[in-house]
């Protein structure tokens, strides 16, 4: 079972009063940054709302079947029509990627994605599979059904730069953040201490499909069943820790802030292998290995 440190409402960076029954809608957390959320999964718009067209940036996009409701909220939050200047990737994990290929083509737009994960954006590599076995919840038990292949978005994709800006995003910068997957990124802003982290921790517990619905505030660590490195993971998550964050938006669950919020990182970071690590499993002890071309090798079922 997977173990979470606990959050009140009150350290929810939106308004924790907000009506539940209208927990779709955009929720905006500084004056440049939204998310979204979509069923089980966030994405994220960074940008003055009224910025125009290519004055923004998307981070992530969702699960397939959500192009028209992503789309939709950036006209209105951006203006009729207006297009992102990139597609910013944390990592590709099917429900990442799902509205990826339709959003970038539709609104003519270049991918930026590390190198480690260049792989499972352009058609080289599966992921290794995910198990089953972990985190003891619907997500978990369900996770051999999603997609397997990668997607290829090839023809738009393009690396993140070497010296760690974030493409048309001023006073951010991408850190290298692997466990979760081998390329996956977390975008950091010094200025404000604003922490976009995709899915190296999360606020939620992604593996229950009921707490992925309903979102009850909790620190934990990447979703158990597509987490393939757990030293890395832990490693990544003790970095972000250290950064001292205000505001965090992760992949799953409510973005959260404050100080409330930092002791609960912190605990997850010093606690990591008792909170969020399986105790058994595929990956638990060995991780799996890839390279710039892809998957290497997976460690066998237990």
């Amino acid at each position: 079972m997977s173990q979470g440190v606990p959050l009140t409402e009150e350290s929810r960076a939106d308004d924790p009063e907000i009506d539940r029954d209208n927990d779709d809608s955009t929720h905006e957390i500084a004056d440049d940054i939204a998310y979204k959320r979509l069923a089980i999964v966030n994405v994220v718009f960074v940008g003055q709302p009224g910025a125009g067209d290519r004055e923004w940036v998307l981070i992530d996009a969702g699960l397939p079947g959500f192009a028209g409701a992503i789309k939709h909220a950036a006209s209105e939050r951006f203006g009729e029509e207006s297009r992102p200047a990139a597609i910013l990737m944390t990592h590709g994990h099917f429900d990442h990627v799902g509205s990826l290929e339709t959003l970038a083509d539709d609104w003519d737009a270049p991918i930026y994605a590390h190198l480690l994960e260049q792989p499972y954006l352009d058609g080289r590599s599966a992921y290794p599979p995910p198990d089953p076995t972990v985190g003891g919840g619907l997500m978990a038990l369900t996770s051999p059904l999603f997609p397997p292949s990668p997607v290829n978005v090839s023809r738009r994709l393009r690396l993140l730069p070497d010296d760690h800006s974030a493409p048309h995003m001023n006073g951010w910068r991408w850190i290298h953040t692997p466990g979760h997957t081998p390329g996956h990124v977390s975008f950091w802003r010094e200025g404000d201490r604003s922490l976009i982290v995709g899915d190296a921790f999360v606020t939620t517990r992604q593996e229950s499909a009921y707490a992925a619905i309903f979102q009850k505030p909790e620190m934990h660590g990447p979703p158990m069943y597509y987490t393939s490195d757990w030293d890395s993971a832990r490693e990544s998550v003790q970095a972000l820790a250290a950064l001292e964050p205000e505001l965090v938006v992760t992949g799953h669950g409510r973005a959260m802030k404050g100080p409330e919020m930092r002791g609960a990182l912190h605990i997850l970071a010093r606690d990591f292998d008792e909170i969020a690590r399986p105790k058994h499993g595929r990956y638990a002890r060995e991780p799996a290995h890839a390279d710039a071309s892809g998957t290497t090798s997976v460690p066998p079922k237990e």
